[in-house]
């Protein structure tokens, strides 16, 4: 007997090595490490079961929230008095309802505060040639959502900004490359002259990186396009020193001052994004908002609230094209890349549904308070600036704003009568 109980702990100790290696399990803390182990031997966990604890402990300890092993302490007594022994479906059910209770709970950053992720990778960059590969269509447009056929320009991959929730980080090496000769590769797009189109930079990276004198060229030769300069960062020196063609927007990724310490590092502050859009707003140059990815945590009504008094109250609504709204919604490899950088972050401290192109996002019934909430926040402004959802589904339309486009191109039609008339009449619509 002892020799067949030997020989499965020598079977289980082979398995447990090729678990420890296909999962962050090295990446946790030693303590943590050795209580896992433990667990994994006393109840042979499952290769499922193994990789579902390691993450767990990877989100409580990236949530800041107590450890698993001081957690597991004190909740096995408890239920040892309870049912007088333990098993793995005892821990199982005790471990998922604990998580489940820190996801539907009031979500809040306040012990964050004085936490911001510091080390920051530095990137090179590098000069490339990415043939055609520069230009096309929204990745999201679908039409299975309303969206706005917005077409894309990604003179520039990758992004010196660490947002928690951002898919670019997926996508790219450590380097930053940067598409030569975009001036006479714009050149060879084709346009439809009686036709509007809505071209954003900032899919692939963050607009500051780009080739801003290339883009805007291709403004000034297609008057039929609105150019969407999209960013997080305070830097507008191009736009201040150039004389830059009427159709071009700059737009600003908006967020609490709490999210943005502690999800959006290295990207500029609130009062500094809003400053920017204020001195291009200055030399005539329009302005646009996304409050997108909006964050759900304790205090997000008195935090979105707050940056809508902010914007009404420093800008006219002659000077902000258009508004939008959207959610966090990720990826399954972003939600891996998150666990494997570790940083303090609450993003995945949330119940998460699939959405219609089976990415993971908030509950519906979630997305409806927000939009509703900041849409009545700018209730002054409706019949003055053009509002919209990013890549939602009709009904949440319906329910936030109480209208929805029939078909895409409706909304692309509608999105560029307003946005474009404004530009041209300097007046409001």
């Amino acid at each position: 007997m002892e020799k067949l109980a030997e020989n499965k702990k020598f079977d289980y100790t082979k398995k447990f090595k090729t678990f420890r290696n296909k999962t962050l399990f090295e990446k946790l803390e030693p303590q943590v490490q050795a209580f896992i182990r433990e667990l994994s031997y006393t109840f042979r966990f499952t290769f499922q079961e193994f990789r579902q604890t390691v993450e767990i402990a990877r989100d409580l300890e990236m949530w800041q929230e107590q450890a698993l092993p001081d957690w597991w302490q004190q909740r096995s007594r408890e239920l040892a008095n309870q049912a007088g022994s333990l098993s793995k479906r005892i821990f199982f059910s005790a471990v998922q309802d604990h998580v489940a209770a820190l996801k539907n709970g009031r979500k809040s950053y306040l012990k964050f505060e004085k936490q911001k992720f510091r080390k920051k990778n530095s990137k090179k960059i590098i000069k490339t040639d990415a043939g055609e590969n520069f230009y096309g269509m929204c990745p999201v447009a679908s039409p299975k959502t309303v969206c706005c056929n917005l077409r894309t320009i990604d003179a520039v991959e990758n992004c010196s900004f660490g947002c928690s929730y951002c898919t670019i980080q997926t996508f790219y090496t450590s380097d930053i490359r940067i598409n030569q000769n975009m001036t006479e590769k714009l050149k060879e797009i084709h346009l439809e002259k009686d036709r509007f189109y809505h071209f954003g930079t900032g899919q692939s990276s963050d607009s500051r990186e780009g080739v801003l004198s290339a883009h805007c060229q291709f403004a000034a030769a297609n008057p039929n396009i609105l150019m969407e300069f999209k960013t997080k960062s305070q830097n507008i020196s191009f736009f201040l020193e150039n004389d830059v063609p009427e159709n071009i927007v700059c737009s600003w990724s908006l967020n609490p001052e709490t999210i943005i310490l502690n999800e959006e590092h290295f990207t500029a502050s609130l009062p500094e994004r809003l400053a920017a859009a204020r001195s291009l707003a200055d030399r005539g140059i329009k302005v646009a908002f996304h409050f997108h990815p909006m964050v759900y945590y304790s205090e997000w009504q008195t935090g979105y609230a707050d940056i809508v008094q902010d914007i009404i109250g420093q800008f006219k609504p002659d000077e902000v094209l258009f508004i939008s709204f959207g959610s966090v919604t990720l990826i399954k490899p972003v939600m891996q890349k998150i666990r494997d950088l570790g940083n303090p972050s609450k993003i995945l401290q949330m119940d998460f549904v699939a959405d219609p192109h089976g990415k993971l996002t908030y509950p519906d019934h979630i997305k409806i308070e927000m939009f509703s909430h900041m849409y009545r926040a700018f209730s002054d402004w409706h019949n003055r600036v053009f509002f919209y959802l990013c890549m939602e589904k009709p009904e949440i339309w319906m329910q936030s704003f109480g209208y929805v486009f029939d078909t895409n191109e409706i909304f692309e039609a509608e999105f560029g009568k307003h946005t474009m008339r404004k530009i041209r009449t300097q007046e409001t619509y």
